[in-house]
């Protein structure tokens, strides 16, 4: 499988909310489970994303108080979107998140030092620090199965094919034709992550929603804290020489 950029095709209208998905990626990985205390906001009791959590089902709970038989829940699950130009990459000082043959952004946790950067350089809260080993952790699109040629447990697990796993281009095509099969039938489906025009370009992990992002919990468009270098770079700029000049005719006064 090497030499071609795999990645994760998910669709929300096929995922059941089974969590086999989360429980799957936890047993492979030996992740420490997240405890049963519930969040009082919902069915779902493991809440997000975190460094014992890489794969994760939300569960958008959408209740109209108002026509109850319009109520719904869907479901979706999400995992870090192993961005095209990744903020996480971009900000990591040791050179601990690399890209890998399989197009993966991948943290290699004897390289990493713990400094924390990658986290609020990622646009989608993804990665985040384990405490115990002090390394920032996240999806390795199981990686280890990846080089043996096996599919991710994640997507091997799941029971309805909402999460596919293959070559990237292959599951933008296969994507494509599901979104033009569900707008036929006045399904209110589009692609996220996938020909967007944002600084963090395409996702290897994409999704079919059928709602805004911000449903999912999904930015509506992404942005690399980088973006901002430039502007913060000038007005730094501006306020030394500005400073420069109060100081000068200040000494000039004298």
């Amino acid at each position: 499988m090497s030499g071609e950029e795999m990645g994760f095709f998910t669709d929300v209208t096929l995922c059941i909310g089974c969590k086999a998905c989360e429980v799957a990626c936890k047993q492979w990985n030996q992740l420490p489970s997240d405890g049963y205390a519930f969040s009082g906001n919902s069915y779902d009791n493991t809440g997000r994303l975190s460094a014992s959590t890489w794969r994760h089902v939300d569960f958008v709970e959408q209740f109209d108080r108002i026509n109850p038989a319009e109520s719904r829940w869907v479901m979706m699950s999400d995992v870090c979107k192993h961005c095209t130009h990744a903020g996480c990459m971009e900000a990591c000082p040791t050179g601990a998140i690399i890209r890998n043959e399989f197009g993966a952004v991948y943290v290699q946790p004897d390289i990493c030092n713990g400094c924390g950067y990658c986290v609020p350089a990622c646009p989608f809260g993804v990665v985040a620090i384990q405490e115990e080993q002090g390394v920032a952790q996240k999806c390795t699109l199981c990686y280890d199965r990846m080089k043996d040629g096996i599919e991710p447990a994640c997507a091997k697990a799941c029971p309805t094919d909402s999460i596919q796993f293959g070559p990237v281009e292959k599951l933008k095509e296969r994507a494509k034709r599901r979104t033009e099969e569900l707008l036929a039938r006045n399904v209110p489906a589009r692609l996220y992550g996938v020909d967007e025009d944002t600084s963090v370009g395409d996702l290897n992990a994409f999704f079919l929603i059928t709602d805004r992002p911000e449903v999912f919990n999904l930015p509506p468009k992404p942005v690399l804290p980088s973006t901002y270098q430039p502007v913060a770079y000038l007005s730094g700029f501006l306020a030394t020489a500005a400073l420069a000049v109060v100081a000068m005719q200040a000494f000039r006064s004298r």
